[in-house]
């Protein structure tokens, strides 16, 4: 029972949560309504049946093929479920059936749809990043260990100081090297972990994105200007700090 309760409802309620995510992965760069019509093949636009919408399971059990058609459906909506799962269980894991749980797990989730968007689409949608930051600061009203001033230094700091970044790269490199929704991402993530949450997260949004963006480059045999996503690097950087940021603060950033 103890097992029960400790890890496999945590993680089946992520996974039901990563179904969802599917969705607005799918339609919100689309500009389309994330409730109605109800799921269905991408394919054929058939609609999908309750017992073939299983998260996880359906995909395994159907081989990774639509009921319909038999076409494949990406491997994507297995990854984006198992995900928000795993990311449910660990949030469950540290907080515990708690506020701070929920309110992890809703960020956590945003992240998850802004990184898929933006590999896809290159693209952020203020659908999510402007509500996350109203969402993030009344939350800070009431989570241990974060302020209304948190909340509100990390909304300036993140998004002026990413703001200034970017606009001295313009200025210098005649060109745009960081876009508007990046700035209002960062945003967000301040709201919901404040100054020491964003220093972090652009350091190894920044660390992670220069590695992997020089990786691509020498592979695919680009120059300079070849353009890669930042929103993934700043969500990972994000979800690092959620777990382990105040070690690797104390321990490393000496910010206090």
């Amino acid at each position: 029972m103890a097992f029960i309760i400790g890890y496999l409802i945590p993680f089946i309620f992520g996974t039901i949560i990563g179904s969802f995510l599917n969705v607005c992965i799918f339609r919100l760069p689309e500009k389309q309504s994330i409730v109605s019509p109800s799921s269905h093949c991408p394919n054929c636009h058939q609609p999908i049946k309750f017992y073939y919408n299983i998260p996880i399971l359906s995909f395994l059990f159907l081989r990774g093929k639509c009921s319909n058609c038999g076409k494949p459906i990406s491997l994507r909506y297995l990854v984006v479920e198992l995900l928000a799962g795993l990311l449910s269980l660990a949030l469950f894991l540290k907080f515990g059936l708690s506020l701070s749980y929920f309110v992890f797990l809703v960020f956590s989730a945003s992240l998850l749809v802004i990184t898929f968007i933006d590999l896809d689409h290159q693209i952020i949608p203020d659908v999510i990043t402007l509500p996350g930051i109203l969402l993030g600061f009344t939350a800070s009203l009431f989570l241990p260990g974060m302020t209304f001033m948190d909340s509100i230094i990390g909304i300036a700091a993140g998004g002026g100081g990413l703001f200034l970044v970017a606009t001295g790269y313009h200025l210098l490199a005649k060109r745009e090297g960081m876009g508007a929704g990046d700035i209002k991402l960062v945003s967000m993530i301040g709201a919901f972990l404040g100054i020491k949450g964003v220093i972090l997260t652009i350091f190894l949004g920044s660390l992670f994105g220069s590695s992997v963006g020089l990786m691509v480059m020498i592979k695919e045999k680009r120059d300079r200007r070849y353009a890669v996503p930042f929103g993934p690097f700043l969500a990972i950087g994000a979800i690092i700090y959620i777990f382990w940021g105040e070690i690797i603060v104390r321990r490393y950033l000496y910010l206090g």
